[in-house]
């Protein structure tokens, strides 16, 4: 391919260096900034750009040679003469080219602003105000279950009426609840425990009581009653007594089926305790057959038994055995008339 040869540089004032090749090279090879034409040239402006034409095309012309692109010069739109400008026209009030703003419109754009930012608001909290709402539900439900509850439970709908009596063998239950009756009608959470128990002090035989309440109107009295472990002779008569010495009921003759106890000391006495630990620890089939608890310390209870024949049980300690013993011993040897089981591993027979 043959080298295209380099163009003649271009005519300068007197008075300038002559180029040489090289330069001629370069000045082909760098373009020169060519301004746009301005709107307000003048004819003799116009006719200097038409004479620099020709070297612009020489420009192109030369880059296509070397594979430069060409460099197109940046023409700006122009504006016709007669437009007029946003500022000209709102100095000027042409209601045909802008419009004013007036208070209206400017209450009326920030009223939209802040409904987009309330929007944006509710958009990003919708998660925080769902939980709220759960929660708020949530423990509106509960306290109304508790109200609910609490005010039913309040109401004649959970009032006593009805009291059973449980547990009572040697005492009247009807005269229980006769006793208990101011209580009916009550609602259960207001149930008088003190006066309850203020009415029941009055029956001896009462030893403990608790107190069930069964909605929706039934109010169950458990009573544990005293046992009593013989009679004790006085001047009033013979008073029945249990193993604490409570005075259950007292009598001009010996009550039936109930031994009389001889201790000294009296009924507060610790040997009058273990005389009636002793008792209350007897077999259930040999409890019948005693007739008299005697003992002078706590440590040498005596029980005589219906037959004449009497038995040396010592202190309460080892009541078990001692009483295994007993049967024993009973079984062995009937025609006995004592027995000794104060040592149950040692019992003597006489």
């Amino acid at each position: 391919m043959r080298r295209p040869s380099p163009l003649p540089p271009p005519s300068r004032p007197n008075g300038t260096r002559t180029q040489g090749r090289g330069d001629a090279d370069r000045s082909a090879l760098t373009p020169r900034r060519v301004d746009p034409p301005r709107r307000d040239a003048s004819p003799a402006d116009a006719g200097d750009q038409a004479q620099t034409q020709p070297i612009e095309e020489l420009w192109q012309q030369r880059g296509r040679d070397y594979g430069i692109a060409p460099i197109i010069p940046f023409d700006p739109p122009t504006r016709p003469a007669d437009a007029a400008t946003p500022s000209d026209s709102a100095v000027s009030g042409d209601a045909g080219d802008t419009a004013t703003l007036t208070p209206r419109d400017v209450w009326s754009a920030a009223r939209e602003r802040r409904r987009a930012l309330r929007r944006e608001v509710r958009r990003f909290t919708a998660r925080q105000r769902r939980r709220r709402r759960v929660w708020i539900v949530s423990l509106s439900i509960v306290a109304a279950l508790v109200l609910g509850s609490v005010g039913a439970a309040y109401s004649p709908l959970f009032s006593v009426e009805r009291v059973t009596v449980v547990g009572t063998s040697q005492l009247d239950a009807g005269a229980v609840q006769t006793a208990l009756s101011d209580q009916l009608g009550t609602p259960m959470p207001l149930i008088d425990e003190s006066a309850i128990k203020a009415a029941l002090v009055s029956f001896p035989l009462v030893e403990s009581y608790s107190l069930e309440a069964r909605p929706p109107h039934e109010l169950i009295v458990r009573i544990v009653e005293r046992t009593p472990v013989g009679a004790v002779q006085g001047d009033a008569g013979y008073t029945l007594v249990d193993a604490a010495g409570v005075a259950l009921s007292t009598t001009p003759e010996p009550p039936a089926g109930h031994p009389l106890i001889e201790v000294e000391g009296g009924l507060t006495s610790p040997t009058f305790t273990a005389a009636g630990q002793v008792f209350r620890a007897l077999p259930e089939d040999l409890r019948p057959q005693v007739t008299t608890i005697s003992a002078t310390t706590p440590n040498d209870v005596t029980l005589t038994l219906a037959d004449g024949r009497s038995v040396v049980w010592g202190g309460p300690s080892e009541s078990g055995k001692k009483a295994v013993t007993l049967a024993q011993l009973m079984t062995v040897r009937p025609d006995a008339s004592g027995y000794d089981v104060s040592s149950p591993q040692a019992a003597v027979v006489r």
